[in-house]
């Protein structure tokens, strides 16, 4: 009997074992990925504002949690499309496993981009988008969405007369253009009462500025919306040191520290916050994913919320934009920590429990199965 019994040990060992690899192999955590080499760029690189900021620490982290070089290379103006398709040439030139790329223009790149893909070199986009889809990847909130529900919830605090103005950032490029029509949408009827759309080239000054003419130019304004946080932000100082605050809402799109204090001011009543780290991290995760055979969804929504003064202290929105980077890196950090340390856990235990359970000794393993028969391992 206590042969059997130790029989059965052997056996519960073995199947917990064959569980415990076959759990550790399966989980994303200890995936055996090669080294890649990426190059990311993006529309600009500036410390001033917090969603360039954020999006480029996420993707940073990514590469260098699963063991990848990533050079980053970005024009010094968002508008800049020419000097933005120089270093693109200049990237391609170079021949990486990859580009990620946040395309300032709808169709500028295209030549190059096809000139890469003929290389062998897989394009992410991250952020925003071509006409022509010449990605292997997208990661980037659903900016129709966003726009839909700053529309929605902008909708709320107008009447059907209201009128009001759109400072966007740059013509023709796919946020700009998405935002705008699902804020449309969102508006609904009150559609109609959009008196102009002007766009900033995504400068906190030349915003500030084109708000104090639209304020000049028309009067009984209402609310003015900016689609990205150059004209959000350019506009909310406009307004308040205009002194408009009680007879011009201002509502927008992108989160930073400033943005906040505005609406502490009570300048700001509704912004859309979205996920730029979380979208910069994906971005190269999922690259190195793709680059390493694995199966990968070619559209991925890095997502968004929508924050106003009534629910910027709930907890969850808190942790999002009290500072927005501050809060939303250490939430990721943390995130990340939790699957490395099961990763950990899962791989040395592996390893102990496929240790032989008797040192310099053959065991088999026997399954009864009086059912389907009988089985030795």
């Amino acid at each position: 009997m206590r042969k059997y019994r130790k029989v059965i040990i052997i056996i519960i060992i073995l199947m917990a074992a064959l569980l415990v690899a076959v759990t550790g192999l399966m989980s994303p955590g200890v995936t055996q990925t090669r080294e890649c080499s990426l190059i990311y760029i993006p529309k600009i690189k500036d410390d001033t504002n917090d969603f360039w900021s954020s999006l480029i620490s996420g993707c940073k982290m990514a590469a260098e949690e699963y063991g990848s070089k990533l050079e980053i290379m970005a024009p010094d103006k968002e508008e800049n499309i020419e000097e933005q398709n120089r270093l693109l040439k200049a990237a391609i030139e170079k021949e990486p496993d990859a580009i990620l790329f946040s395309p300032s223009s709808m169709s500028a790149s295209d030549k190059l981009l096809k000139k890469a893909k003929e290389k062998g070199i897989r394009i992410t986009y991250i952020d925003s988008y071509t006409e022509e889809e010449l990605q292997d990847l997208t990661v980037a909130t659903d900016n129709v969405e966003a726009g839909r529900r700053l529309g929605e919830y902008a909708r709320t605090l107008l009447d059907k007369d209201s009128r009001l103005a759109i400072v966007s950032h740059v013509k023709g490029v796919s946020t700009a253009v998405e935002r705008e029509q699902g804020f449309r949408e969102g508006l609904g009827d009150y559609a109609k009462n959009i008196v102009e759309v002007v766009y900033c080239n995504s400068l906190f000054e030349k915003s500030y500025e084109l708000t104090n003419e639209l304020m000049k130019k028309y009067p009984d304004l209402e609310m003015i919306a900016g689609m990205n946080e150059y004209s959000a932000v350019g506009v909310g100082r406009a307004v308040s040191d205009a002194g408009a605050k009680d007879r011009i809402a201002v509502v927008g799109v992108d989160c930073s520290q400033e943005a906040i204090n505005l609406m502490e001011m009570g300048v700001y009543k509704g912004i859309i916050v979205q996920k730029a780290f979380r979208m910069g991290y994906m971005g190269v995760e999922e690259t190195i994913h793709m680059l390493n055979g694995d199966s990968v969804a070619k559209n991925i929504d890095s997502g968004c919320e929508l924050v106003t003064p009534d629910n910027m202290y709930d907890s969850d929105i808190e942790r999002l934009i009290f500072p927005s980077l501050t809060r939303e890196l250490r939430a990721e950090l943390t995130e990340r920590a939790c699957k490395q340390a099961i990763g950990v856990f899962s791989e040395n235990l592996k390893n102990l429990l496929m240790q032989p359970p008797v040192k310099g000794a053959v065991t088999m393993g026997f399954d009864p199965a009086y059912r389907t028969g009988c089985k030795i391992a």
